[in-house]
């Protein structure tokens, strides 16, 4: 089974990357966030590998980090979930943002990726939420901030500011994302207008 491979990038195609690695060149499956990520051909590259071995074909999967394999093989172990569709899901959000997405439990944000529906967005969220790496890059704050209990402990600016985004049409878990980066850049002393500000901002960027 190959694991890595490290060589000069050959040429591209529309998901996937011919890797030249000591004259043979490999064929090795994408998510648009990675091919855009690597160097043009003729510069090194090296990419994390998950191999797939099928009756009728062996297939290589690259990553720009192990992280990220390991985000591949979590989502495939949701019925319904492919390779096909696990790209997808990784070509739209970073691992950050995916975490996020499935801590706070934002189906909507998950479901921004190509061939994944409601029901799919739902299932994904459901079944990845107590396993790893899904707390690994998200911050405590924003899952606290996301839930009925945490929101109505939180300083009542931070309330506020969090129920105004969502009055302007925003999701909560996206809310409660954009005010815990607020309140980590204005101190929890902010007000809520300037609070408010700075989540549109968030959101904005």
């Amino acid at each position: 089974m190959i694991g890595k491979l490290k060589g000069i990038i050959d040429s591209y195609g529309e998901d996937f990357v011919i890797l030249d690695v000591n004259g043979v060149g490999y064929v090795v499956q994408c998510s648009v966030r990675t091919l855009q990520n690597l160097p043009r051909p003729g510069e090194a590259a090296a990419l994390a590998i998950e191999t797939q071995v099928r009756e009728d074909a062996i297939r290589l999967f690259g990553f720009t980090s192990d992280g990220e394999r390991d985000w591949f093989r979590l989502l495939q172990s949701v019925q319904g979930v492919g390779a096909k569709v696990a790209l997808a899901i990784l070509g739209t959000l970073s691992t950050g943002e995916l975490a996020t997405a499935i801590g706070t439990q934002d189906k909507a944000m998950i479901g921004r990726a190509p061939g994944v529906g409601p029901k799919l967005a739902q299932r994904l969220v459901s079944e990845l939420k107590d396993k790893a790496p899904v707390f690994g890059h998200v911050d405590p704050a924003v899952v606290r901030l996301s839930g009925d209990d945490g929101a109505k402990s939180a300083p009542k600016p931070v309330q506020d500011a969090i129920s105004a985004l969502v009055n302007l049409g925003y999701g909560r878990p996206q809310a409660a994302a954009a005010i815990a980066a607020s309140v980590k850049a204005l101190g929890e002393e902010a007000a809520t207008g300037a609070l408010i500000r700075q989540g549109l901002k968030e959101l904005a960027g």
